[in-house]
């Protein structure tokens, strides 16, 4: 279904036709029309298949006229899981915002970085993306007051209460008007998020889309069976070998992570690590350099299996198998994603075997592994 039949605005339709967006996904098509006649909405839909426009979009059209917030009581809130992903919806917001006649100020406030100015930028913002812990800082230090907000969003809904955010969120229930529209997002219906369903939404619209485990056909998923001392070579080996550009590597710790980068780098390909440990401004670098193609590898632990928005990126490897199904779904749904092709690669050792045999089972899949030792490693242009 096209944009145009939605009922967005004019500005907004010229911004999206300007990117080349002319037909909405499955998601967009349910939420928007919803969003738009203040209806609240539960949206279940895979990571990458456009949850995020599905409610800036009709958000930002509902902003339009409105009237004005007074200073530092916002008019919607959204939270998130990650300091990643709260720069990734601000970046939709401000992007779409830009385009229409009347802007709407936006902000994202997180933390690993100094509270003050986010403090001093909270001058008429109405549209606030946040992590949980942040705002809370914000609102004990009265730069923020959440008692006029027309609308709640809660994106990764599932990933916020399985990180353990649920203490945090009642507070900011707590804290918000009873009135308002609520907008649930998650890539999985969880026990949690059904509860969290339960108490907040208000005869919600609720928009199920086919889940991760039945869309990664895009992905060409492949096993290679090596031992642990030999995974390096190999991951060298194949980056070289196929001359792969834009590869995501997930290993199990940001020790190894900063490890596997430096072998990387030392042998000639461009890489380099991102993690918890690192600061927020490096993170923030290490990914804007890796989205636009600057830097060829990216090596992270789990931090990045729901942080990062990449239009296409084509290779996903599993250096370290995660420790759930669940898990490597969300890992290998960073590629394959709008409708483009993409490769998942993982390196099984003898003492992984039977943990991929149950992930396979969970997806209903069957990986014949690749022997490495059969691969002469050292044949590397």
């Amino acid at each position: 279904m096209s944009f145009a039949s939605l009922g967005l605005s004019s500005s907004l339709l010229k911004a999206l036709a300007d990117q080349n967006y002319t037909e909405a996904y499955p998601i967009q098509t349910e939420a928007i029309p919803a969003i738009l006649k203040k209806k609240d909405v539960l949206g279940i839909a895979k990571t990458g298949s456009g949850k995020t426009a599905s409610y800036v979009l009709p958000i930002l059209t509902n902003l339009q006229g409105g009237s004005i917030s007074k200073n530092r009581y916002i008019k919607t809130l959204v939270l998130v899981p990650t300091r990643e992903l709260a720069m990734q919806v601000f970046e939709v917001f401000q992007q779409f915002s830009n385009a229409l006649p009347d802007p709407v100020k936006c902000l994202a406030v997180h933390g690993g970085v100094s509270i003050n100015p986010q403090m001093k930028a909270m001058n008429n913002v109405d549209v606030l993306v946040a992590t949980p812990g942040r705002l809370l800082e914000l609102v004990d230090s009265n730069a923020v007051h959440l008692t006029e907000i027309e609308a709640l969003v809660l994106d990764e809904a599932d990933k916020m209460l399985n990180l353990g955010f649920k203490d945090e969120m009642n507070r900011i229930f707590a804290l918000l008007p009873k009135k308002r529209q609520n907008l649930l997002f998650s890539a999985t219906l969880s026990d949690d998020v059904n509860n969290v369903n339960q108490v907040l939404l208000n005869d919600p619209m609720v928009i199920k889309i086919e889940s991760e485990e039945n869309t990664l056909d895009l992905i060409d998923q492949i096993a290679y069976s090596v031992e642990e001392e030999k995974k390096g070579p190999l991951l060298r080996y194949i980056i070289k070998r196929n001359d792969l550009e834009q590869v995501l590597v997930f290993v199990s710790s940001a020790h190894k992570a900063d490890a596997v980068a430096y072998k990387l780098s030392k042998n000639g390909i461009q890489a380099t690590s991102t993690h918890s440990k690192k600061s927020q401004g490096a993170r923030t670098e290490n990914l804007r350099k890796f989205k636009t193609g600057v830097l060829r590898v990216l090596v992270t632990t789990d931090l990045l299996t729901r942080g990062i928005d990449i239009e296409f990126l084509p290779y996903v490897v599993n250096y370290d198998l995660p420790r759930s199904p669940k898990d490597y779904i969300h890992r290998i749904g960073r590629t394959g994603r709008a409708e483009e092709p993409g490769e998942a690669i993982s390196f099984v050792t003898e003492e992984d075997e039977h943990h991929f045999k149950v992930i396979q089972k969970k997806m209903k899949i069957r990986l014949n592994l690749i022997q490495s030792k059969d691969i002469d490693l050292k044949d590397i242009k």
